[in-house]
């Protein structure tokens, strides 16, 4: 099963007082340092002109939830969480279409 995991954040002054250049080296550092790959993917949505609750999403696909743990504490110990440049608002984790898969595992 492939899991996919909602991270809401919120972007902290710390990040919004760097220019976009900038933004784009900091999150290409940190990225870079999370181990994302096979196992774990990750897409980045911006959400702060819909949202007041959260300025941006990330949406991580994992295959093994270890792996997509040690992706989050490599990315807590880079500035993206630790200075922080980002708070975690919520993080949700989800099947897609989990219910047609445990059907399909009952019937067999």
């Amino acid at each position: 099963m492939i899991w996919t995991i909602f991270m809401l954040l919120r972007a902290t002054p710390h990040w919004l007082g760097h220019t976009i250049t900038e933004r784009d080296s900091i999150a290409a550092d940190c990225l870079a340092q999370a181990g994302l790959g096979d196992q774990v993917s990750m897409r980045f949505y911006d959400a702060e002109a819909f949202s007041g609750t959260c300025s941006d999403v990330a949406v991580f696909e994992a295959r093994d939830l270890g792996a997509y743990y040690f992706v989050v504490e490599r990315l807590r110990n880079t500035p993206l969480f630790g200075k922080p440049y980002f708070d975690v608002i919520d993080i949700i984790p989800a099947l897609e279409n989990g219910h047609q898969t445990f059907q399909r595992e009952v019937s067999a």
